[in-house]
């Protein structure tokens, strides 16, 4: 099968946020997802994604990032969610979303790639062990919620 690797379009929003509902599904915490495709529309200034489609164009996974800065190292790419579809897992889909993302952070000179992984997610954990990455223990998440507030 071939894949293509490409930035998202305002036009694969839809699909995006169909993903995010089924990835939210996987982890087990559907609740969570509060992101309306209206405010995804109004935040494309922000929004930077790659998405994996196959020949016929539809969109099997997907990688959502940002830039930001860390104090002890610099610049940096945060992979904020990185998903594929339950039918096209262990095909190289999401190999070849996190090495788009890589060799984007390296055109950016980014200084490293940063992103969570779920405790219980074994295959996960293993994917990044195996590619060179470093699992910390050490940090906590800490989420604060505004609209609460």
């Amino acid at each position: 099968m071939n894949v293509n690797i490409r930035n998202a379009s305002k036009e694969d929003l839809p699909v995006i946020i169909s993903l995010i509902h089924e990835f939210a599904a996987f982890q087990q915490t559907p609740q969570k997802v509060a992101i309306t495709l209206e405010q995804m529309q109004a935040e494309t200034n922000l929004f930077q994604c790659l998405v994996a489609e196959n020949e016929a164009g539809e969109i099997l996974g997907f990688a959502s990032f940002f830039f930001a800065y860390y104090s002890w190292t610099g610049k940096a790419l945060y992979l904020d969610d990185l998903y594929v579809t339950a039918n096209y897992r262990k095909l190289n889909i999401g190999s070849g979303l996190i090495n788009a993302v890589i060799d984007l952070a390296k055109a950016e000179n980014c200084k490293k790639v940063k992103w969570q992984v779920s405790q219980w997610n074994e295959n996960a954990i293993n994917f990044y062990k195996k590619m060179g990455a470093v699992i910390d223990n050490t940090e906590i998440n800490c989420d604060l919620d505004l609209s609460k507030n």
